[in-house]
């Protein structure tokens, strides 16, 4: 067995490893099972190419993206080492010449993309090979509680039982639920040899600003960096084509970068920003991952990003060299609406919902953060006693507040309302706004009903999201955005401990108008949930989402909230064969438990006979058994009420005529009461 030191100087060219690349390249030499977690930039590549060429064998390495396998294989085969790739992207030729060399032995390390893992011929395939090592970059994505999730990933553990080989599995950003998930899939639960080498990048001064006229604030900023390369991120497709657009006009050498342009325009793209000097790209999330450039000078956030992890992973992109980078995030009450509804519109169960809320509230809270913004970052992967003075907030600390009176108020108006109101409902409690909807459910009388009336309805807003942002309080995905409170705010509430939050961000808080909102703020995570439930139907289905409802009925769902099936085939766009094959599957999404009606009292929903239906049968559970209870019991068919009710028979005679003698006897009377009654 070579050793480590001659490899990484002859090999790679380097004479020293980096901060913890010796002790994981031993434990992966040394056939142990290893879970790395290391900040980007920091290396983790050679952790394992380097012990693939200590032994004997062929590694066989798990890896997402083909940027990134294209990348180091041809960094490795520049280096003089035997390594290949198997991606979709290989032609017919290219592919049986890397067969012939896996056939012949000559390869040390193979790059595979997950999907080829479904192939069964692959699978067959990979047994006939010597490999000694099973190696997993990019192992978030095994977990369905990260922030880059690929179903292809969970065939890894089945794949290293069948091989029967050590497994290492490396990732630059991993929670401890995260990590846990990964130790799960990958590893059968079993802990691995585990390596937690540091999220810190000292490197990246960090700073969040609130968005007032973004398109503005981004040109600034990247007019005083003219020159450097750098990237946007941005929250939608539209969005990277109209900011690349106005960054050319002032002078700046940009392009856009999005999933929807064709193949080759992304590789022309990925190309030119590794090639050319100064190149700014500004691109949704499907940019970044594998991309080498270690010169980045910075990272802009056009958009607030999905997630703490994804933030980090984003940001980590810049200053790979060591030299000073610049991390630049907006963010504004849009862009957390967007995330909080594209939470709720995903398929994801409640809990899994709920959690993701939380990751939501966790980078607010790095966005309103109190004091140094690294440490705030760090502590949320567990990392403490780190120093800063390179972010925004260590320059120049924010004006502050002892909010605890308001607080209190606001977690009140919370609990008194059974945690099933989400913010504009509870806001005007707090204002004194007696509101249609709160004089229905009789809020006005409430001691916390106008407690709020010194501070406006925007400030208030600001409140309730830095309480978010210290995670008081969460949207509950099972009632549509309601406010739950959370665990640590009841010593708040109880008066035990007293909160401070920022007052620069809440003096500054202005009115965000609603710009093509289909519903209310108060409806809008009901009709994501009724999105989700569409989405869910019409994928298991294979046709396009409007088939199911479209945009229109679903929206006339949420402001009406139907109770029932009558109530539902009033909504415009549900006619009769739609309500029976989805009624009742809407309904739950809106109510939760639904009274399930017989078949036959189904077809008369929304009908003035189902009303009737309803009143006859409620007469006749009375008199099953008779007036005094004590009678055989007795009923009619479903058919026969609804016999009862199309017919409307006008006297006891006509209804003998339906029901016969001995039903008649005991419910005729009654039945004809309720036709008289209701005509």
């Amino acid at each position: 067995m070579q050793r480590p030191k001659t490899l990484l100087r002859d090999i790679f060219g380097f004479n020293e490893f980096r901060p913890g690349q010796s002790e994981i390249i031993d434990a992966v030499a040394n056939k142990q099972n290893v879970l790395a977690i290391m900040p980007t930039g920091g290396g983790k590549s050679l952790c394992f190419q380097l012990p693939a060429l200590m032994g004997e064998g062929l590694t066989l390495v798990i890896s997402p993206l083909i940027a990134l396998m294209r990348d180091q294989v041809r960094g490795l085969q520049a280096a003089g080492v035997a390594a290949e790739a198997i991606t979709s992207a290989n032609t017919e030729e290219e592919t049986d010449k890397i067969f012939s060399a896996l056939n012949a032995s000559k390869l040390r390390i193979l790059y595979l993309a997950p999907e080829r893992l479904a192939s069964t011929a692959m699978q067959s395939a990979l047994l006939r090979y010597n490999i000694v090592s099973l190696v997993v970059d990019e192992a978030h994505c095994v977990s369905q509680w990260g922030h880059d999730f690929r179903p292809d990933y969970l065939r890894i553990g089945e794949l290293r039982r069948t091989l029967g080989v050590p497994l290492a599995a490396f990732t630059a950003t991993a929670d401890q639920e995260t990590r846990q998930e990964i130790i799960d899939r990958l590893f059968d639960g079993i802990a691995p040899s585990s390596f937690l080498h540091g999220f810190d990048r000292p490197n990246i001064h960090l700073s969040f600003v609130v968005k007032d006229n973004p398109r503005r604030q981004i040109i600034e900023f990247v007019n005083q960096r003219k020159g450097q390369p750098g990237i946007i991120y941005c929250g939608t497709r539209a969005k990277t084509e109209t900011l690349a657009k106005a960054l050319e006009e002032v002078g700046h050498c940009t392009c856009h970068y999005h999933g929807g342009m064709l193949p080759e325009d992304r590789r022309l793209v990925e190309s030119r920003f590794s090639a050319e000097d100064g190149l700014i790209v500004v691109a949704t999330v499907a940019f970044g991952m594998g991309i080498d450039k270690p010169d980045i000078r910075w990272v802009a956030h056009a958009d607030l990003p999905k997630s703490i992890e994804s933030f980090y992973q984003e940001i980590g992109r810049a200053g790979r060299d060591g030299a000073p980078a610049e991390a630049y995030t907006l963010y504004g009450a849009d862009d957390i609406r967007l995330r909080r509804t594209q939470i709720d519109e995903g398929l994801a169960s409640n809990e899994r919902k709920s959690a993701d809320h939380g990751r939501l509230n966790a980078l607010l809270g790095l966005a309103e953060a109190l004091t140094c913004r690294r440490r705030t970052l760090l502590k949320y992967f567990g990392e403490s006693n780190v120093a800063c003075k390179n972010c925004d907030l260590c320059e120049k600390p924010p004006e502050t507040f002892d909010a605890t009176q308001p607080v209190r108020k606001a977690l009140s108006a919370i609990l008194r309302t059974d945690e099933y109101f989400g913010a504009g409902h509870l806001i005007d409690i707090l204002l004194g706004i007696a509101t249609d909807k709160v004089r229905t459910h009789g809020h006005q009388s409430l001691p916390t009903f106008g407690v709020g009336k010194d501070l406006s309805r925007v400030k208030w807003q600001a409140i309730l999201r830095q309480m978010m942002g210290h995670d008081l309080v969460r949207p509950d995905p099972g009632r549509h955005g309601a406010l739950r409170i959370m665990e640590n705010a009841l010593a708040i509430l109880s008066g035990k401990k007293s909160i401070i939050l920022r007052s620069d961000t809440i003096k500054s808080a202005k009115f965000s108008p609603k710009v093509n909102m289909l519903v209310s703020e108060e409806d809008a995570p009901l009709l994501s949930a009724l999105k989700a439930r569409r989405r869910e139907l019409a994928e298991t289905a294979g046709v396009p989402a409007y088939i199911i409802f479209n945009d229109k009925t679903l929206v006339e769902m949420a402001q009406k909230r139907p109770v029932n099936l009558d109530a539902m085939a009033h909504i415009n766009g549900v006619g009769a064969k739609k309500l029976e094959n989805f009624g009742n599957l809407f309904l739950e999404v809106i109510n939760g438990e639904v009274e399930r009606l017989h078949p036959t009292r189904r077809k008369l929903a929304g009908d003035k006979e189902g009303i009737l239906y309803d009143l006859l049968s409620e007469a006749q559970n009375k008199l099953i058994r008779g007036e005094i209870g004590l009678d055989k019991p007795l009923s009619c068919s479903a058919s026969l009420l609804v016999k009862i009710t199309q017919r409307k028979p006008r006297s006891i005679k006509e209804i003998s005529h339906i029901l016969g003698e001995r039903r008649t006897e005991r419910f005729g009377d009654v039945f004809l009461d309720i036709l008289i009654q209701t005509d």
